[in-house]
């Protein structure tokens, strides 16, 4: 059985973090430190063990937030070369991995008054994990400083500072406040964007793709005009960035984006849907069979789609559009798609019993419909 997730952030973190805020600050109470972490730890998760470490750090560490960024700084292991930090664990040489995010908690906490020394300690910090968590507190309160900084990290050469650039500035970024100046108006960030949508790292091309399709959710025409911007003539790195961007709107059949990507036409042919079983219970998997019939002389590239529109808790019922298939149908083609779709309870959503449609989009039409009975 796999490790629970929550673990990441565990008693080894503490004792990691006790010895080595202790050999670079040898005031530091490292048994209080670890009574405070280690109380009521076990019965958090992830995020609220981040926090409670936090706590347990503003307890013990120096009054002055300098000092303790010192120490902080002190502590870290060497920054590391490679993309996936969140498999680096703390060691002999110092601080490293998921004991990074209560750190950097720590200096959103308290490093709000001294925004210059905090932001010298996420730039240390975010290449031992990251610091896109702890910089959203300095662009909300110190808007022109950070971005300032920002734009300087921007030729960095460090990759993981260069993508804190784009990701701790993400208007909707996971497990992170929300952005909401950001979100109503996304102008501050797009001059970094445009730096970076070439930068050598994958890693931080990635960034970019995911900063921008949060932009897309609430500014698509913005995306739009991004695509007619930087979509001709793109190498296949700046493509695939581009595709990733727009995949929320793809999904949702944004024809102009779709006509952007060469896939906005209509079907010029046939296209049917056929679901079995007919009645469910949660847990089982219902297949999905679209047949497409083409009756162009030339081929057309598709966008195949479908959404489940789910029954809730009063009747009332509302779509959710999955991935299907992405494809070229050739001249005259007929073809056979197959999909099997998961039933199964998930936390992140509720079945109720009712007669669930399941709607075809093509190119962002919906073209088909069927439907299936759900019981519990």
């Amino acid at each position: 059985m796999a490790e629970p997730f929550k673990n990441l952030i565990g008693a080894g973190t503490v004792d990691d973090t006790a010895r080595h805020l202790k050999r670079t600050w040898p005031a530091f109470d490292a048994a209080r430190f670890q009574a405070l972490a280690l109380e009521g730890l076990q019965g958090l998760e992830l995020k609220a063990r981040a926090l409670h470490l936090c706590k347990a750090l503003e307890a013990t560490l120096p009054a002055d937030f300098a000092q303790a960024a010192d120490v902080i700084e002190a502590a870290l292991a060497p920054a590391a070369d490679g993309e996936d930090l969140g498999a680096l664990r703390g060691g002999a040489q110092g601080l490293a991995g998921w004991v990074v995010w209560p750190l950097g908690e720590y200096v959103a906490r308290r490093g709000l008054q001294q925004p210059q020394r905090a932001l010298q300690a996420l730039h240390a910090l975010t290449q031992r994990l990251t610091a896109e968590w702890a910089i959203r507190p300095f662009i909300e309160t110190h808007p022109q400083l950070t971005f300032d900084t920002l734009a300087r990290w921007c030729d960095d050469p460090s990759a993981h500072v260069r993508r804190l650039v784009s990701e701790g500035s993400r208007p909707r970024l996971p497990w992170g406040r929300q952005l909401r100046s950001l979100v109503a108006d996304p102008a501050p960030t797009l001059p970094l964007l445009r730096r970076l949508q070439d930068d050598p790292s994958p890693y931080v091309r990635r960034s970019v793709a995911n900063h921008l399709n949060d932009i897309a959710k609430d500014h698509p025409q913005l995306l739009l005009q991004w695509l007619r911007e930087h979509l001709p003539g793109a190498s296949p790195e700046r493509r695939a960035l581009l595709r990733h961007a727009s995949r929320t709107l793809i999904k949702q059949g944004h024809p102009q984006v779709l006509q952007a990507w060469g896939q906005g036409a209509a079907l010029r042919g046939t296209a049917t849907l056929r679901l079995a079983p007919k009645r469910l219970v949660v847990g089982d998997t219902l297949q999905l069979t679209v047949q497409l019939q083409s009756r162009a002389a030339r081929p057309q590239p598709l966008v195949v789609d479908y959404a489940v529109h789910h029954v809730k808790a009063g009747g009332a019922t509302t779509p959710k559009v999955f991935k299907g298939w992405t494809l070229e149908l050739g001249a005259h083609e007929q073809r056979t798609l197959a999909r099997r779709h998961s039933l199964r309870a998930v936390t992140t959503r509720r079945y109720h019993p009712g007669r669930h449609e399941v709607d075809l989009r093509v190119n962002g039409q919906v073209l088909a419909r069927a439907f299936f009975s759900l019981g519990l």
